[in-house]
């Protein structure tokens, strides 16, 4: 296992990182615990997480993995969605996420989280509130270091321009979703973040799923998040996403690699990412995602993965611009 730099925290986090999105959810107890030392045995040290996630329960048992070992895990969690039917169980302002901080610890069993995101941008919030919460969060050593998911570039530029200015904590890590059919990271957000030194743990590397191998213009399996649930299938149910799908799988096959551990690895080779977060409801499907650190992802077959979905539209008019080393080509 290889251990990078989370951003310029300074902390050492391993190359890829465990969501627990599945845990004690489609994965019971048993099987999630299973997965957990397994990720440990392989030098995984690295576990996200989140207080709507199985509501609260994957949580509770993450707290539950991690404590005779807190000290040796990084652990995160998340606040902003709806965490029951009141109409202020929801949001990034200040009495949001000072609660809910509180019941993630309490669920966590721990005394501090390591990387505390706000898991989606509060339009109805100032920056300014949900900053300085965070960083009251900071001073009372309950969180370490605040983050944002699923936000825009601008909205994480203007967040640092805010803490600047105020002298509050920033974000010190991004998670934005990235894989070979949703490219739109890699416009404005992955350069940001190497700019401004952001630790960057990209959600969904198998696309929900559709870059398994299960998936193709006239396959689709009986069951799986794009067939089952709403979201995944307007997220991903473009035709040219399934033909794209396809291509790749039939590639990895052609390697004599599992699509799933390909998927990941042309993730992780981003010079802006420190590490996929793969999820998995069984071992087996743990273990694919495991593989892609045996996969040597030379240029030509990064290049040639990326043509399979080819580049999203640059950012400003300036066509030089497309020859910049983010895009490797």
């Amino acid at each position: 296992m290889q251990y990078r730099n989370l951003g310029r925290t300074g902390v050492k986090v391993s190359s890829l990182c465990f969501g627990t999105m599945s845990v004690g959810d489609i994965a019971d107890e048993a099987m999630s615990e299973k997965m957990y030392h397994r990720c440990r045995e392989i030098g995984i040290n690295f576990f996200d997480c989140a207080n709507v996630y199985a509501d609260g329960r994957s949580e509770e048992l993450l707290g539950k993995f991690i404590a005779k070992e807190r000290e040796n895990v990084v652990i995160t969690s998340k606040v902003y969605f709806p965490t029951d039917k009141d109409v202020n169980a929801r949001g990034a302002n200040r009495r949001h996420i000072s609660l809910e901080a509180e019941k993630s610890l309490r669920r966590l069993n721990t005394d501090w989280i390591d990387i505390y995101f706000i898991h989606h941008f509060d339009e109805a919030t100032p920056l300014e509130e949900t900053l300085r919460a965070l960083d009251d969060l900071v001073k009372q050593g309950k969180i370490l270091y605040p983050a944002a998911s699923n936000f825009a570039a601008w909205q994480i530029m203007k967040a640092l321009g805010i803490s600047y200015k105020e002298g509050l904590s920033r974000f010190e890590v991004i998670q934005p979703m990235y894989n070979l059919v949703k490219r739109q990271a890699e416009v404005e957000i992955l350069p940001m973040a190497l700019s401004e030194g952001l630790g960057v743990i990209p959600y969904s590397p198998l696309g929900g799923g559709l870059l398994t191998g299960k998936y193709g213009p006239d396959k689709k399996p009986e069951k799986g998040r794009i067939v089952s649930n709403k979201m995944y299938s307007v997220r991903y149910g473009e035709n040219w996403m399934f033909e794209a799908a396809e291509k790749f799988s039939n590639l990895a096959l052609s390697m004599g690699v599992a699509p799933a551990s390909l998927a990941v690895r042309w993730v992780a080779e981003n010079p802006a990412v420190t590490a996929p977060i793969i999820g998995a409801r069984n071992l087996d499907q743990l273990e694919e995602s495991l593989a892609s650190l045996t996969i040597d992802m030379t240029e030509d077959l990064y290049l040639e993965i990326s043509r399979i979905t080819g580049k999203p539209a640059i950012a400003t008019d300036r066509t030089e611009e497309i020859d910049r080393i983010m895009y490797r080509s």
